[in-house]
């Protein structure tokens, strides 16, 4: 805590300071710009030069001058030195709009190189989820039909998925249902021993030409299918009722495929089953509504917060520039320093003779 009471701020003394700011101004006269001039060139600020400088960087030397003007007539600098420190402090102020103006150059480049990729990442998401979507879709059209029994090709699509972590906790939840719908018998690669065997046997076959029938030649049941659809053209008294439903002509096949699966089996399969399609189904919905938002957020544009997210001081150069204003603002702190301390020193002598 400071002993030292600090003035009051009067009226009368903010009416002052009023009047004397109207009266801060650069030079006016042809007189004292070139009194600016003289004092530039006498302390080796070559003018000429700077304004080349300044116009390659995109600068316009008439705001440092005006600047500069600013400066010289709040300080009011008396003698070479005065003159020197208060082009010091010009310089280091112009430096340090400088390296302000660098650090925001650099942020807003950043931010344009961030906007120019998101439009093809937020495509790419899109797309990732669309074709998500898609085998999904495929896998519980496959799963809902009833007798479901899991297939080497839907556990590959339901692994690869799971692999990819699209569906998250619910992959694994999924893909153990997966392997608990398989036939019985079935390994870890989703095909049963005698699956294996036929396999074999048939690449044996197939090596050796054992068993080939001649390529395009007609099957021995075609005669009879054609005939009986005929008959059943013939047949005007059959009704709608007499044929049998895609669907139980499915599941007595599905029951043909696996003598070894019971009733009493096939029943207790059916929860697993529907529970399936309702993790399958639900993740459809989900990944419809990530596309939707995706899509909606495109369109809408990144909110402030995303885009400082996007465009944090990760860049290499980000460090260097902030010493480099903390320098230039040190600098100006201790020029301004200087010239009061010696204004103050010329009003304590002054006040002393």
């Amino acid at each position: 805590m400071s002993l030292v009471k600090k003035p009051e701020m009067t009226e009368k003394k903010l009416a002052a300071i009023r009047r004397n700011q109207k009266l801060s101004h650069g030079p006016v006269t042809e007189e004292g710009r070139e009194r600016i001039r003289t004092a530039l060139l006498r302390h080796g600020f070559d003018v000429p030069a700077e304004e080349v400088a300044m116009r390659a960087l995109g600068e316009d030397p008439a705001q440092f001058q005006e600047l500069l003007a600013g400066l010289w007539e709040e300080h009011n600098p008396i003698g070479p030195s005065q003159e020197g420190l208060v082009i010091r402090l010009a310089r280091a102020t112009w430096l340090q709009n400088r390296a302000d103006r660098m650090q925001e150059g650099l942020t807003v480049r950043q931010a344009q190189e961030v906007s120019s990729g998101r439009q093809d990442r937020t495509h790419a998401q899109m797309m990732r989820l669309k074709m998500t979507q898609e085998r999904l879709r495929r896998l519980a059209e496959s799963v809902e039909c009833e007798h479901y029994v899991t297939t080497r090709d839907d556990l590959e699509k339901m692994k690869n998925l799971h692999q990819e972590g699209v569906l998250k906790d619910m992959g694994e939840i999924a893909l153990a249902l997966f392997y608990q719908l398989q036939a019985p018998g079935t390994g870890e690669d989703g095909v049963d021993e005698l699956e294996k065997a036929r396999r074999v046997v048939a690449q044996v076959k197939e090596i050796f030409g054992i068993g080939m029938s001649p390529e395009f030649a007609p099957q021995a049941n075609v005669a009879a299918d054609s005939s009986r659809s005929q008959g059943g053209q013939q047949d005007a008294g059959a009704t709608q009722a007499d044929v049998e439903p895609a669907g139980a002509a499915q599941r007595e096949e599905k029951d043909a495929r696996y003598p070894q699966i019971t009733a009493a089996e096939w029943e207790a399969r059916e929860r697993p089953r529907q529970l399936l399609e309702n993790i399958l189904t639900r993740q459809i919905e989900t990944c419809e509504a990530q596309r939707k938002a995706i899509l909606k957020e495109s369109l809408k544009g990144p909110s402030p917060y995303e885009r400082a997210a996007e465009i944090a001081p990760t860049h290499r150069d980000a460090a260097p520039l902030r010493r480099m204003q903390d320098s230039h603002f040190r600098e100006v702190r201790r020029v301004t320093n200087l010239l009061l301390k010696i204004k103050r020193y010329e009003r304590e002598m002054g006040v002393s003779e």
